[in-house]
């Protein structure tokens, strides 16, 4: 026994030196990847230690007989001795909450702020939840939260409805920098494509007006997507990491390959990564609506064969012909941390596709279902996407603020419209080219816990170029055409200053008060007169605009929250709104405007954040949103004149003029709840309404009642998800005169109601590999979202594999 005595002490007498330098890794149980940011303290809270971004904290401060607690937002703690923690191999694994109330987010102010202090509704998706959800390109991803509505017009497309408003009245951000350009339109757009879901660390969307910070266009909210960032070794050593992916669909037959690689020192980082896609045409449900069984079906397809349009037979009607195209995506960042205050961080993004048909113009006909197609060829060229952008930081207190950054980007654009009429043998080619140049100074100023103020300064310069050219495709010859924007070129330049303070009434209570002015430039020149005589040669609008901000956040008990905010937002008038040229439609054109100034939304809005214990989560929203001088399409005259010749037509001459009224109103709820162990239910839905007062027609983006509900089952290495997105009908009556005109997007009643079962799964063999795999639209349900010129993939099974070195 005396000889045995000394062997079992002596583990406890090692213990302390084996902890000299010892270090613990925490990993998330599901994904086993390292958890930076998580909190270690002991039973007297007087020792403590936080993971590094490899997920490590050293526990050379921590005694032999110390309990040891790991906390996180995100993750329900844990306790363990250090006995226990050598027994597990110094590697811990964390369980994911289910229920959060404290997260953490930046698009807000562009500074890191509590959910408890916004008053605003905003969501975050996660990297983990992008790579679990497996989006094809992000507009998907934005759609697959259940929370934003999307419209497609064709396969390459996505465009995003926030509250009734989408296209140029909700604004596109990229690591904080605005994507809108001078010709982003009213109409459905599809820049959202450009971002490569693959490189996102997370996204946030802002629901609601976003002005105070962000500017013109987000009147209906911000989606900002904050890509991955390089990073940096915690010691001499350098670091290098290496991801890949590879998934396969079959609705199109997607094939997607990426790779990123990162390499990390103390003071510098570097991330590569490329994504590339090949799309094959899009097969939609074949269970079709019995009330309409010929909604959506693809009968007929065009080709031209010896030199002729001929209408053929599609012997496979749920096969969309003509929606396939490819697409690259490449990211570049480089990463400096000096030694002291300043850091620097530069990225480069270029994204471009194949050509991508316009689905919807391509199954327009004539006269109806029984006459020839409108269209022989509709298609948008390669869409590029080329930012450069450099952002220098400094967290080093002085009298003006705690914090700076600066961000200076240079943004080109490049996209085209190409059509020719069926029969015909002249296609038309129109290419704009935008260049971007945007500088941001912001400052976050901090005197202690209860007073902060976030200001800056930004200017934003666009450059638009227009070409357009008509060839024979029978003879090879060209010549030039009419212009889609003045082809003297256009300039549009906006400057503004900006601010939002925080005071923390009380424990219980915060105040964000907000305020900006914008001032407006445009000036675009027309040069070639040989198409137009117009009355003038240049259009010239200088324009400014105010927006504020109150907003309240009430914590009654920590478990509970109410928000109350009141917002302006305002979209000052672009060159597309202003400038375009003859935007003809049959019987009508569009002139030019220099008469239009911005126009304007209020909004209301209040939410409720309830959380029982650590079992659920609901959160309810309503808003009021009220829109002035809004800018709409009206009767106009041209040179004394309501009528002129065009393409050998009398047409009716229009305009965008600010002339419109409306409202909108809605709500939104979601709840998640905790029904056992691993076991989660989560369901979301959104309700939105909204009327032209002017002429009392209901409004174009206004999306029908839609959502989403599963049951979602998560334990160590293996994630579950069983879930079901629905979207309710929308009758004709409901429909704004420019949709009641396409008949061939839908039914003579409107937009049938749809609901689709969908089932994901996710499992991690080690912590490098891992195997996603998934079957959306189970029943093969033939459905077409509201406003869609393209009906929703069919039943689709979707693998991929992920390999993280």
């Amino acid at each position: 026994m005396k000889k045995l005595l000394p062997i079992a002490v002596l583990p406890l007498l090692l213990l302390p030196g084996l902890l000299r330098g010892q270090q613990v890794q925490v990993v998330d149980e599901n994904t086993l990847q390292p958890v930076n940011n998580v909190y270690l303290y002991n039973q007297d809270q007087d020792k403590t230690a936080m993971t590094n971004m490899e997920g490590k904290a050293d526990l050379s401060g921590f005694d032999p007989g110390d309990y040891i607690t790991f906390q996180h937002a995100s993750y329900k703690n844990l306790v363990l001795s250090l006995e226990q923690i050598r027994e597990l191999n110094y590697r811990v694994t964390l369980a994911e909450r289910s229920v959060n109330m404290e997260e953490v987010f930046i698009s807000a102010s562009k500074w890191e702020q509590k959910q408890s202090e916004i008053p605003q509704k905003i969501i975050q998706i996660s990297t983990e939840e992008i790579s679990f959800s497996n989006p094809q390109t992000t507009a998907d991803l934005l759609q697959q939260s259940g929370k934003v509505f999307v419209q497609k017009s064709q396969l390459g497309g996505g465009s995003p409805m926030i509250r009734g408003f989408a296209a140029n009245s909700v604004l596109i951000a990229v690591d904080g920098i605005r994507m809108n350009n001078a010709i982003f339109r009213s109409g459905n757009l599809q820049n959202v494509i450009s971002l490569d879901a693959n490189a996102l660390d997370q996204t946030e969307v802002i629901f609601g007006p976003g002005s105070i910070i962000y500017g013109s266009d987000a009147l209906g909210g911000v989606m900002n997507f904050q890509t991955k960032d390089p990073q940096l070794s915690f010691s001499e050593k350098s670091i290098t990491s290496a991801g890949s992916m590879v998934r396969y669909s079959s609705a199109n037959n997607e094939r997607t390959i990426h790779g990123d690689l990162n390499l990390g020192y103390q003071h510098w980082g570097l991330l590569t990564s490329i994504t590339y896609s090949h799309y094959d045409d899009l097969r939609s449900g074949g269970d079709f609506y019995d009330r309409y069984p010929d909604f959506g079906k693809r009968k007929q397809y065009q080709a031209r064969i010896n030199g002729v349009d001929r209408i053929l037979e599609n012997s496979d009607v749920t096969l969309q012909k003509y929606s396939g195209y490819e697409q690259l995506s490449l990211m570049q960042k480089v990463r400096y941390k000096s030694d002291g205050a300043w850091n620097a961080d530069y990225g480069f993004h270029l994204s471009t596709t194949s050509d991508i048909p316009r689905y919807d113009r391509l199954i327009e006909r004539e006269n109806g279902e029984s006459g020839p197609f409108a269209n022989a060829e509709w298609y948008y060229g390669p869409q590029t996407w080329m930012m450069n952008a450099l952002k220098i930081s400094a967290a080093e207190p002085t009298s003006l603020f705690n914090n700076m950054s600066g961000t200076f980007s240079h943004q080109w654009f490049q996209e085209s419209r190409n059509d020719r009429d069926f029969g015909g043998t002249h296609r038309r080619n129109r290419e704009e080219n935008v260049n971007v140049v945007t500088a941001n100074i912001d400052f976050d100023k901090r005197w202690n816990e209860d007073y902060e103020l976030f200001y800056g300064v930004e200017t934003v310069y666009n450059y638009v170029a227009s070409e357009a050219r008509t060839t024979d495709i029978a003879t090879g010859q060209s010549r030039p055409e009419a212009t889609r924007y003045p082809d003297g070129g256009s300039r549009y330049t906006q400057f503004a200053g900006y601010g939002k303070y925080r005071h923390n009434l009380s424990d219980r209570v915060t105040a964000i008060l907000g305020a900006r002015y914008s001032h407006v430039v445009l000036n675009s020149r027309f040069r070639d007169t040989r198409f137009y005589d117009f009355p003038f040669d240049k259009i010239e609008i200088n324009t400014g605009a105010f927006s504020g901000s109150l907003g309240f956040t009430y914590r009654p008990l920590d478990d509970l929250q109410f928000n109350l905010n009141g917002t302006s937002g305002f979209r000052a008038p672009n060159v597309d709104d202003a400038a375009k040229v003859f935007d003809s439609e049959p019987g009508s054109v569009v002139v030019p405007n220099e008469n239009i100034k911005p126009e304007y939304s209020y909004n209301l809005d209040f939410s409720i954040i309830k959380r029982f214990e650590e079992t659920a989560r609901i959160e309810l929203n309503s808003f009021y949103t009220r829109l002035r001088d809004a800018m709409v399409r009206r009767n106009y005259q041209f040179a004394g004149r309501d009528s002129i010749i065009y393409d050998g037509e009398l047409s009716r001459v229009e305009a965008v003029v600010n002339a419109g009224k409306a409202y909108i109103y809605g709500f939104s709820a979601d709840l998640s709840l905790q029904l056992v162990n691993h076991l989660r239910f989560n369901s979301n839905i959104t309700y939105t309404k909204g009327k032209d007062i002017t002429n009392q027609e209901p409004l174009r983006h206004v999306a029908p009642f839609f959502g989403q509900t599963g049951f979602t089952y998560k334990a160590e290495q293996v994630k579950l998800e069983l879930y079901s997105e629905f979207n309710a009908r929308k009758d004709i009556s409901d429909f704004s005169p420019s949709e009641k005109s396409k008949t061939h997007l839908y039914t003579e009643d409107g937009s049938p109601g749809w609901a689709t079962l969908n089932a994901r799964a996710s499992y991690q063999f080690s912590e490098s590999f891992r195997i996603n795999a998934g079957v959306e639209n189970i029943m093969d349900k033939h459905y077409r979202p509201y406003s869609s010129g393209i009906s929703a993939p069919g039943r689709n099974i979707i693998i991929a594999l992920r390999a993280n070195l």
